[in-house]
């Protein structure tokens, strides 16, 4: 590899655990902007990118959904860039009509002053009913009551041609309930945001195609105390647009089996991204036990540990991270912000020794 060529890295900041940056409606969007620029590679997950109402293309940014992005730093799974996605969109029958009408406006939008490739359009059976709940942590979750109606909703899209899904599902709408206010006010956990993860890792398991999941909620009041990094979902009637924006562009996802079933052909293509290209993975400090980051620890991939307040506590410490052989602790590195890992994705991508760039240096023994 040359100092010119890219270091592809996986930034991870996990949903629904109230992250100090990346907790909220997409104000994870400007790090990802500046590990892209470090990087010129920069593979990450729909919590990182969906903003609400805004949203930030680049064509250096992979838009992977969580439970594929397990699959690809396991190695199951290759990712392929695409030029468009044709996405599909799965409405839950639980949407009142004005709803509903709203999302398909958004969609309209989209294609006419963006040019995506959007449809078929389907609607559940009928209504999907989920739960909303927290756990024991604070990090917020739920349950689908109608799994199946969801699921083969989704595979009728993908039957009819769609090659990525945004579904969109009625949420209760909770603007009265205290972990609303909080969260509006900077002080809490996104309490939809487990859930949503939840609905997309299921149809991707099950499709293996690019999935995604907006909210269908009631407008909420106008809240004069409102923190910055909300506002991405207080200016619009959905949060379907940056959704859709991230989907058109999402990589296809390539299983390796196949692959070894049809031959190599595939693991010639020069646009394939695998395992093995990733330069350095990016978590925060605290959410270090998730099924990717173990993957990159035991694969020897630098581990940028950056302090980002959540409500979990996986540190490097109760992981045990210091008591790693030498060359694995090597490859765990640590940053106050995400300026400074920056800074280590831009020296690692030229080859710079990072003890180079730390004071005091030990001698050579």
């Amino acid at each position: 590899m040359t100092n010119t060529e890219s270091l592809p890295t996986l930034l991870i900041i996990p949903t629904g655990i109230g992250c100090d940056v990346g907790g909220y409606a997409g104000d994870a969007i400007p790090v990802a902007r500046l590990l892209a620029s470090a990087s010129d590679c920069l593979i990450t997950h729909p919590n990182v990118m969906n903003g609400g109402s805004l949203y930030w293309p680049d064509t250096r940014i992979q838009y992977v959904e969580g439970y594929s992005l397990n699959l690809f730093a396991a190695g199951e799974v290759l990712l392929k860039p695409v030029r468009q996605q044709k996405v599909g969109l799965l409405l839950d029958a639980g949407l009142e009509p004005d709803l509903k009408k709203r999302h398909l406006q958004v969609a309209d939008g989209c294609v006419a002053s963006l040019g995506l490739d959007i449809g078929p359009v389907m609607t559940t059976e009928r209504a999907i009913r989920i739960n909303l709940k927290k756990g024991v942590s604070g990090s917020s979750w739920g349950d689908i009551e109608e799994p199946g109606i969801l699921l083969r909703g989704a595979q009728k899209l993908k039957k009819a041609g769609a090659t990525a899904i945004a579904v969109i599902t009625r949420f209760p709408d909770e603007s009265g309930e205290l972990e609303t206010k909080l969260y509006r006010q900077g002080k809490g956990v996104d309490i939809i945001a487990g859930l949503e993860a939840v609905i997309s890792h299921f149809l991707v398991k099950h499709l293996l195609i690019p999935c995604a999941h907006a909210p269908g909620l009631a407008p909420l009041p106008i809240d004069y105390n409102l923190d910055p990094r909300t506002s991405g979902e207080e200016i619009g009637y959905t949060f379907l647009q940056s959704v859709l924006v991230g989907l058109s562009r999402a990589p296809d996802l390539i299983c390796k089996l196949d692959i070894e079933k049809k031959g190599n052909s595939l693991l010639q293509e020069n646009t394939l991204l695998s395992n093995r290209n990733l330069g350095a993975v990016v978590v925060p400090q605290g959410a270090l036990g998730g099924e990717a980051v173990l993957s990159c620890i035991e694969r020897l991939i630098p581990l940028i540990i950056v302090t980002n307040q959540g409500v979990l506590n996986v540190s490097s410490t109760k992981m045990r991270l210091d008591c790693l052989s030498s060359d694995q602790s090597e490859s765990i590195l640590y940053a106050d912000n995400y300026v400074e890992a920056a800074g280590l994705i831009t020296a690692l991508r030229h080859g710079i020794n990072i003890k180079s760039l730390r004071r005091p240096i030990d001698c050579l023994k």
